[in-house]
């Protein structure tokens, strides 16, 4: 049988999810393995060096880079308020004598006879990272951090802003082609993973911050909305920083967009199930995908793993990342893009494009029944 290799997007009902949760620079790990977590659980902590604040204490003295060591009222090491006097002049005949307080609260951390300044260094800054997802540590990294182990469900979006959140799962849109809209939201949805079907408009996604939504996950989003949203166009291929208060998932992609029938159905199933998500996204060099992972107990992964074989009983199995006759593919561009179909057929052959260009394409029949040919790079696999 013809195949290809294409990325594509998990939506997966079971499998073995692992998180690395490291810190930024070395710090204390704060669990063991074998411990289980939470998504709030802190798991290793640092510290990073305070903000440093200059002064320019020789000239505000009137001396000599050299003399400002002896003119010091307090030594290095020492820890100095704002508005505390920290050095003092000599004066003339012990009198008329100039003194200089500190601009910044913190410790004194160098004193220079050649540069004539010293440096007030801040607090240290804190640095905490969580647990993210229910799991066990099934892998401690000294100093730097843990491996999260869960059986989970993970459906991974096309696009997503802000971090991290976790929330129970609720979904809100009676069927995947139903606008998300503010009707759809209320009271209700605080603290929780708010699942749509379609396009969420820009007054639910405002809404649902207002209302203290951990996240809302839709199938499409117009990026007028996202621009008004965020108050800035996005200019970057990396997402994940935003300081909005809401984590946002698109599943499938910009506009109009219904969510895939398989992937609204996996959401449904884990309504009320505690899941975590992260709206950072990466499309450049070492892609990263926005995430929903519901950690599943034995129950869920029973029910999960019949779920899955009942599926490949009535499909065709095929070779994870490989594109075959009957898998189902996303089409990513343009005039189909977020269109879900199955590909038909795999021609050996190159095909001339209308642009001129040849390339290897497949056929994809969609859910209305029709078929199109498009470039095989055109496609990403739904993967489970």
């Amino acid at each position: 049988m013809a195949k290809a290799y294409t990325p594509g997007l998990k939506v997966a009902a079971h499998g073995t999810y692992r998180s690395r949760r490291l810190l930024p620079i070395k710090g204390e790990v704060l669990v063991k393995a074998g411990d289980r977590v939470t998504p709030s659980t802190p798991v290793a902590r640092t510290y990073l060096e305070g903000e440093a604040t200059p002064m320019k204490l020789a000239n505000l003295l009137g001396a000599q880079p050299r003399e400002l060591p002896s003119l010091m009222l307090k030594p290095v090491g020492s820890r100095v308020a704002v508005g505390e006097p920290i050095a003092r002049s000599k004066g003339i005949f012990g009198m008329m004598k100039t003194e200089v307080k500190s601009a910044a609260e913190g410790t004194i951390e160098s004193v220079s006879e050649t540069t004539g300044m010293a440096i007030i260094r801040g607090e240290p800054i804190p640095v905490q990272v969580d647990g993210y997802i229910a799991g066990s540590v099934v892998e401690v990294i000294d100093g730097e951090g843990v491996v999260v182990e869960a059986q989970a469900a993970v459906v991974q979006g096309i696009f997503g802003v802000s971090g991290e959140a976790s929330g129970p799962i609720k979904v809100v849109c009676a069927a995947p082609t139903e606008v998300c809209d503010t009707d759809h939201i209320d009271a209700s949805c605080q603290g929780c993973v708010v699942v749509g079907g379609a396009r969420m408009t820009a007054a639910a996604i405002k809404k649902a911050k207002d209302m203290g939504a951990a996240a809302l996950v839709s199938g499409g989003l117009d990026d007028s909305d996202l621009r008004d949203f965020l108050g800035y166009d996005l200019g970057v291929a990396i997402t994940g920083t935003e300081k909005t208060g809401l984590t946002v998932i698109v599943t499938e992609g910009f506009g109009d967009i219904a969510m895939a029938d398989r992937t609204y159905h996996l959401l449904k199933g884990l309504e009320g199930r505690l899941a975590s998500v992260n709206g950072a996204t990466q499309i450049r060099a070492g892609v990263m995908r926005p995430e929903i992972v519901v950690p599943l107990d034995a129950a869920g992964v029973a029910a999960a793993k019949a779920a899955v074989a009942a599926r490949l009983a009535a499909s065709v199995a095929h070779e994870e990342g490989s594109l075959e006759i009957g898998v189902q593919v996303r089409i990513i561009r343009d005039p189909h893009f977020g269109v879900i179909g199955t590909v038909a057929a795999l021609p050996e052959a190159p095909a001339v494009l209308g642009s001129g260009s040849k390339a290897r394409v497949l056929d994809v029949k969609l859910q209305d029944g029709s078929v199109v040919t498009i470039p095989r790079a055109n496609v990403e696999l739904i993967e489970g």
